[in-house]
């Protein structure tokens, strides 16, 4: 602690993410319903209050929280079998009562909220840390936090009523999936290339409770004779707000008097076109997400030849393919670093278990009858059978082991194999 002590003397702290200036337009305004320039900003007024990213955060958490961790054990840089040692149980019960896929989510929430988790080893637990009490160190030995030379020597944990922890980089967890193009170390949220979208469909979703709060009708202008004196108009107008005002008093009939003219001035949720002006802004904001409408469930991706079984499977498809597993890759590579690595493996994932990433039996079956036949072959053709296993489950062919022995197709009538 004394020599990281001494570090932070000539060290340097990157800019907090949340002065960037093209968060600036977030400040709340009035009574506008816009996401607060902070992170309680986006979980409150984005995570919490919008139905269109909580939907999309979910969709990634839930199936990003089934994966497990084991190590991978690599042979002439390829990678060969998953295996586990006594060392993972720091993942697989994190905290007390706290389990893998726990620990996962907390990533996952923490990348799309701040484009950061923070996680730290302490005293044999993991300890998830908010992301906007830390701060990256970066030092540098020729006093320059952007040489060539800097890299990032600590974290700084502190919340508000307690005393800084200073942590090294051994220590931590440190997961942020999309780097941030104005910063060394740290990461983006999603969630900032698409807040004006939020924006848009928080107040699209007010404009449409507003719309049944004040009858379900579109707005009237009353017109009177100008012989009505002031005190009438003023009495009419009230009675009318009690009459016709509020979704429980919609469809009532309108009784005019007194020289009174209604005239419609607005148009209602249908000739707005409301369902696609919402939706394409909330499949705008899926796109940011990197998660396909139709697995999230939002009305322009459960519409037309969208739901057919080929589409949702391609769907599927790129959503794991696309989004999932590099995500899982990344995450892998962040939680080795507070773990004793055995020589020769990496931390990887383990997805066998995830139905939904298992793909259709009739396909499997393709599959495992042409990896049988592949193994038969090689097997009469001489390979050791375990030598031919291990080849075709891993892809890599060169760990083939022949065992001298040939078909007797190979050999001259008569003759043996030397």
């Amino acid at each position: 602690m004394r020599v990281i002590r001494r570090v932070l003397r000539n060290a340097w702290s990157e800019p907090p993410f949340w002065s960037s200036p093209q968060l600036l337009f977030a400040n709340t305004v009035g009574e506008k319903e816009t996401v607060g320039n902070d992170f309680a900003g986006y979980v409150h007024d984005a995570y919490k209050r919008n139905g269109v990213v909580f939907a999309c955060s979910l969709a990634r958490q839930l199936i990003f929280s089934e994966a497990r961790f084991l190590w991978r054990r690599m042979t002439d840089g390829r990678p060969g079998e998953l295996f586990r040692t006594a060392e993972l149980a720091l993942l697989e019960q994190p905290w007390p009562n706290g389990t893998t896929g726990e620990l996962l989510a907390h990533m996952e929430q923490g990348a799309s909220l701040a484009g950061n988790y923070y996680g730290a080893r302490v005293d044999g637990k993991i300890r998830n840390l908010r992301p906007d009490w830390v701060t990256i160190v970066t030092g540098s030995p020729d006093n320059d936090p952007f040489s060539l030379a800097a890299e990032p020597v600590a974290y700084i944990y502190q919340p508000p009523r307690s005393e800084p922890s200073i942590l090294t980089p051994a220590e931590v967890i440190h997961y942020s999936p999309i780097p941030d193009p104005a910063a060394q170390w740290r990461g983006m949220s999603w969630l900032t290339p698409v807040l004006r979208e939020i924006q848009a469909d928080s107040a699209a979703t007010s404009h449409k409770l507003r719309f049944f709060e004040n009858g379900a009708v579109p707005g009237m202008v009353i017109k009177h004779d100008s012989s009505v004196s002031e005190d009438a108009f003023n009495a009419f107008a009230e009675n009318f707000k009690k009459q016709h005002e509020g979704a429980d008093k919609a469809y009532r009939t309108l009784f005019l008097g007194g020289g009174a003219d209604a005239t419609v001035v607005g148009a209602n949720l249908r000739q707005l076109d409301f369902k696609s002006t919402q939706g394409a802004g909330e499949t705008r904001v899926a796109a940011a997400a990197r998660v396909p409408p139709v697995i999230v469930g939002l009305s322009e991706g459960l519409q037309g030849s969208s739901l057919n079984t080929g589409n949702y499977s391609a769907a599927r498809r790129a959503f794991a393919d696309g989004t999932l597993r590099p995500l899982w890759r990344i995450a892998a590579a962040a939680a080795q670093q507070v773990l004793a690595v055995p020589e020769s493996a990496h931390l990887w994932y383990d997805d066998r278990d995830i139905a939904f990433l298992r793909q259709d039996a009739k396909e499997e079956a393709e599959i495992d009858k042409t990896s049988a036949e592949t193994i038969a072959r090689l097997t009469d053709a001489g390979y050791t059978p375990d030598s031919v296993v291990e080849a075709v489950t891993t892809g890599d062919f060169t760990r083939l082991q022949h065992s001298g022995l040939f078909s007797v197709q190979l050999q001259p009538a008569g003759g043996s194999a030397e």
